[in-house]
């Protein structure tokens, strides 16, 4: 049996990153964690007041879940992270060589709507240094991006079509 999956679901603030990740992680029956909750109270309070994070902001949070995700790796796991850049991901990869990448895309208009319509730290001013900053898949990288009109549910529908996953499998 295939062991089961170990996943990172990424994309700029307000794709609906912790939407699909409840999900995916539900049909698989697998701990789902939010990339938000590895943030140092510093981060957050620098994302609040509309500062974009730097790489030194981003390095210790990415090994946190690095750690978080090289510990499911015979359980399994999904979890939500930006994971904007290549070597943001590759991070993650180095901790967790199974991971893939379930990438969220959408129109910049929609996104800007979802980010003003939810209570997050996250203000929508940022919308455009996270655009700046995305790096998407690259031909050599574990993942799949998908459009993020469709429901959860549909999206992940799609990923399990797309990466020959089943529901239920596991070690």
């Amino acid at each position: 049996m295939k062991p089961p999956p170990l996943v990172v679901v990424m994309g700029i603030s307000g794709v609906g990153k912790s939407a699909v990740g409840h999900e995916l992680a539900d049909r698989f029956g697998v701990e789902y964690e939010d990339g938000d909750a590895f943030h140092s109270e510093a981060n957050i309070a620098k994302m609040s007041a509309g500062t974009p994070l730097t790489d030194e902001d981003r390095w210790p949070w990415l090994a946190d879940i690095g750690r978080w995700l090289a510990a499911r790796g015979e359980t399994g796991g999904v979890v939500s992270c930006s994971a904007l850049r290549r070597a943001y991901r590759d991070v993650l990869v180095d901790a967790a060589p199974q991971v893939v990448f379930l990438h969220l895309i959408g129109d910049h208009d929609l996104i800007k709507s979802r980010m003003e319509h939810r209570d997050h730290f996250m203000p929508s001013s940022l919308l455009s240094s996270q655009e700046d900053t995305l790096e998407p898949l690259e031909d050599d990288e574990r993942g799949w991006a998908f459009d993020i009109t469709p429901t959860p549910a549909e999206i992940v529908d799609e990923f399990i079509a797309r990466s020959g996953l089943s529901e239920g499998d596991d070690a």
